[in-house]
């Protein structure tokens, strides 16, 4: 990845140019809280947008668009099928109702939001189509494992672009983000600065004394600097200038070793092998 400034892309294995930094709207209150986030982002020069039909903000976020002077194609927008819509009808019922609450003609990336164990390659066979049919510019999934991921790749069909995973220093799974970079499938991650879980780490705080900056810049840029496409949330106008600030340091191989060495596995969302226990619990509570 070339990293530049907060312009900068990736390139996608079909040549679809991805934002490297963007904006994480969970739990952006739809209305105009989301309005004003997206519209502080837009003016901060970020041009990549996160939501899903799980976030219930859609058509806050398409209200957003409309209102900006900036231009449609300039902005990358990404929306998710939650996995209670991933039979084949009910996906394209899902994406038609979130390119109706966005108001849009197309959307630039549309993902798998968890994989439904049962359903989740039927989703992606309406996926394809939508894809092959021009409504979608780049199609990919959240919270897949390699065995996810290959079976979609045996269908014969599109090959997953992006691969959106919970990633931050103390979750790399090196393995699947190896995987993926051979695939071609471009990582992504969610939850980068383990909410908020890191910034009192030891490590991090001395590499981040060394470049005068923040924790959660040094995570961003490490993030970058892996390879890894990165949107970190916040509906804090400071927090969402001072998370794009992370052109003008350079981490060095020794301190990405260092920061890969914090791993150790700790989740703060579910195992994708295991999601339905984990929201079912979670709906319980």
């Amino acid at each position: 990845m070339k990293i530049t400034d907060i312009k900068g892309t990736v390139n996608l294995s079909n040549g679809v140019k991805m934002p490297y930094l963007g904006l994480g709207l969970y739990k952006a209150e739809d209305g105009q809280e989301v309005i004003n986030s997206i519209h502080k982002a837009l003016d901060a020069g970020y041009r990549h947008l996160d939501t899903a039909t799980y976030y219930f903000n859609e058509e806050g976020v398409g209200e957003a668009i409309k209102s900006t002077s900036i231009a449609r194609e300039e902005i990358f927008i990404a929306t998710k099928v939650w996995y209670t819509e991933q039979k084949y009808e009910d996906t394209k019922k899902a994406f038609y109702s979130s390119l109706n609450k966005l108001g849009l003609d197309y959307i630039d990336l549309y993902l798998i939001h968890w994989p439904h164990p049962d359903y989740y390659l039927e989703a992606w066979k309406a996926m394809d189509e939508l894809y092959k049919e021009g409504k979608i510019k780049a199609i990919g999934v959240c919270n897949c494992m390699q065995h996810h991921l290959q079976k979609i790749i045996d269908l014969g069909g599109t090959k997953p672009m992006v691969n959106q995973m919970e990633f931050h220093p103390n979750l790399v799974q090196q393995e699947l983000l190896d995987f993926c970079k051979k695939n071609n499938i471009q990582y992504e991650a969610w939850s980068p600065l383990k909410r908020g879980g890191l910034f009192e780490a030891p490590t991090l705080k001395q590499i981040a004394e060394k470049y005068e900056k923040s924790v959660a810049q040094i995570i961003l840029r490490w993030d970058l600097q892996k390879g890894v496409v990165t949107i970190p949330k916040s509906t804090n106008p400071e927090r969402i200038l001072a998370n794009a600030d992370i052109f003008n340091f350079i981490l060095t191989e020794e301190e990405i070793h260092t920061i890969d060495s914090l791993d150790n596995g700790d989740r703060t969302g579910a195992h994708p092998d295991h999601f339905l226990e984990y929201f079912a619990k979670k709906n319980k509570s």
